[in-house]
């Protein structure tokens, strides 16, 4: 999980709707300071949101782009179903295809954070003309690592058998236990957080799970997406083994993005050196003349 260390919205970004074929979904907007370079949409991880990317948003509207992060169906502010069906990979895809047309920008730079980035794997297959690149941030193909499999398994299991506030309780204390002593969350950002497991599916919860534990190696689905492609993650990454993530990106000839100093989050804990490599990425792909699908 991602935590912002601000809730502050970012200058020029809006809390909005994005109303798609696909139904509505709750977006922060950030348009561009001065001419915009590109537009991009960005994909939060397990048990995130949106507000995951609120470091971001700032440098990258800088940089000249246009930023929109969404909660996925189920997520945070977007409403979900409750039946599994609803949360099966290609029903996701295609929010996201559904997500990047309603924006009204034309391909647009894809980014999946974690989870995310399964997600945007599967959306880029499904409609890779919808998109001028992709990226996947502290992201895999491929199943987590196994302590992180055994924390989704524990999660998945207590869901399906305590009420949703007493499970809240208890990832609370565990994510306590990481923390440097006297090192506590402001109340408003404790309150953000809870608001947001609670009103996050059950539903959702289960079926990214269900999706971190049994994810393939999909290194020959990526190598075989004709958009520009970006592997980036903190050299401190823990969720996705970091020399598989630096063997995803030598097998597929990715842009290969190591961010020092960095954990899992790159996005909250260093997002001026994050939006640097994204802005001249992008800048990169902008430049690739895109190969018929």
């Amino acid at each position: 999980m991602s935590k912002p260390r601000s809730l502050a919205l970012p200058p020029r970004t809006q809390a909005r709707q994005l109303h798609t074929a696909r139904g509505d979904f709750a977006v922060l907007d950030t348009q561009p300071s001065g001419e915009r370079r590109g537009t991009a949409l960005l994909l939060p991880g397990y048990t995130g949101s949106k507000e995951d990317f609120l470091a971001l948003l700032g440098p990258l509207s800088e940089a000249g782009y246009r930023v929109v992060a969404v909660d996925g169906r189920g997520q945070h502010e977007t409403p979900g179903p409750r039946g599994r069906a609803a949360y099966r990979r290609r029903a996701l895809a295609l929010d996201v295809v559904a997500q990047a047309a309603a924006l009204g920008d034309g391909p647009v730079h894809l980014l999946g954070h974690s989870f995310g980035g399964l997600v945007a794997r599967s959306a880029a297959g499904a409609a890779p003309g919808a998109f001028r690149s992709l990226t996947l941030l502290s992201s895999g193909p491929g199943r987590v690592a196994r302590p992180q499999r055994i924390r989704v398994r524990a999660l998945r299991g207590a869901l399906a058998l305590l009420p949703k506030e007493r499970v809240w309780l208890a990832t609370r204390w565990l994510d306590s236990r990481g923390e440097e002593p006297g090192v506590t969350d402001p109340p408003e950002l404790v309150s953000f957080l809870r608001r947001r497991w609670m009103r996050t599916r059950v539903a959702q919860l289960a079926g990214a799970g269900r999706l971190l534990l049994t994810d393939p190696d999909g290194v020959a689905e990526l190598s075989a997406l004709t958009l520009p492609l970006h592997v980036a993650y903190g050299a401190d990454e823990m969720v996705w083994p970091v020399p598989y993530l630096a063997a995803v990106a030598a097998r597929t000839g990715a842009e290969h993005t190591v961010v020092a100093g960095a954990g899992h989050s790159p996005n909250v804990s260093h997002p001026k050196e994050l939006a640097e490599r994204l802005a001249g990425f992008w800048a990169m792909a902008e430049r690739v003349v895109p190969v018929s699908s």
